[in-house]
């Protein structure tokens, strides 16, 4: 049938909601219980911090309460398992609120990772760690829901040919490829993901490092401490390609990053600097290596600072 003159025709693609059968309409049963009888959610990817935030939404829970209903979903043991609302049940624990008004909805476990997942990244500071773990759940859930089989009555999403990643993507402002390296992340020990949150390493190189085994990546902890510097992106995949060369070794990783102090300062010497003490036949690795064993040496002469 054709479209009203003067109105276009809208292409309404699904959300997340409509692939999973999620009822939008359905508001679920609202209730007041007791804070006692709420839950994590399992793996839980969003961390609940005492900041200023927080401290800001216990001087609201104080002056008026819960507001906005805490999603819960009933557990099989009793009581309930949070979906959203976290760090409002955490602020109505120090308030000392002995009961939260809950909307209870009844989800299977996939329905109940997107949700949550959903609901926590419409938050405006997340951290890269919590975005990483949160994409890595979503993806799991449906993957889940795709590799099942049809039943009778079962409402089944159509993916229409998507990837994972690409179902996962939607909405969410990032493109399907982003997606795979936040969920590369993942794969960092706690020592390296801290210091992507606290921005002491970049996110790119962070992608790099982790293919990186636990080990190797251990032993790049160490000697970045003792060099005190941070891996560029160049370095880091300087480094990947050691680990995938099976030669991931202290002294590779100590060669590559103790670079760093001088790149990281912009040192540049001019060629006709250096030519003042170099002929035009000697070759570049020759002069590199006069240098480093001249730097060396005043480094000894300076008690190995």
């Amino acid at each position: 049938m054709p479209a009203k003159r003067g109105l276009p025709e809208r292409v309404q693609l699904k959300n997340l909601d409509a692939l999973f059968g999620i009822d939008q309409e359905q508001t679920g049963q609202v209730m007041d219980v007791p804070i006692s009888e709420l839950f994590p959610f399992k793996d839980h990817p969003f961390k609940v911090i005492d900041d200023e935030k927080m401290e800001q939404m216990v001087e609201s829970v104080r002056e008026n309460g819960i507001l906005v209903p805490i999603m819960v979903r009933n557990r099989a043991e009793g009581g309930y398992e949070v979906i959203s609302g976290h760090r409002r049940k955490h602020a109505a624990e120090i308030v000392g609120l002995k009961t939260t008004p809950v909307i209870v909805r009844e989800l299977t476990d996939e329905e109940a990772v997107i949700t949550m997942v959903d609901a926590n990244l419409q938050r405006e500071e997340i951290l890269p760690s919590e975005k990483a773990f949160a994409y890595k759940m979503k993806l799991e859930a449906i993957d889940r829901v795709k590799g099942r089989p049809k039943k009778e009555g079962q409402v089944v999403p159509n993916f229409q040919g998507m990837k994972s990643t690409e179902v996962v993507a939607e909405g969410t402002g990032e493109s399907y490829k982003q997606i795979q390296r936040y969920i590369r992340l993942t794969e960092l020990i706690p020592e390296l993901m801290d210091m992507v949150d606290r921005k002491k390493i970049k996110f790119n190189p962070a992608v790099e490092l982790s293919y990186l085994s636990e080990e190797e990546q251990s032993i790049l902890m160490d000697v970045m401490k003792e060099e005190h510097v941070v891996p560029s992106l160049s370095q880091a995949h300087q480094i990947k390609k050691l680990s995938q060369d099976k030669s991931c070794t202290k002294e590779a990783i100590h060669a590559i990053l103790s670079v760093a102090v001088i790149k990281e300062r912009n040192v540049v010497i001019r060629h006709e600097v250096l030519m003042q003490y170099f002929s035009a036949d000697v070759s570049d690795a020759e002069v590199e290596s006069l240098i480093v064993r001249l730097l060396e040496e005043y480094r000894r002469k300076r008690g190995g600072l």
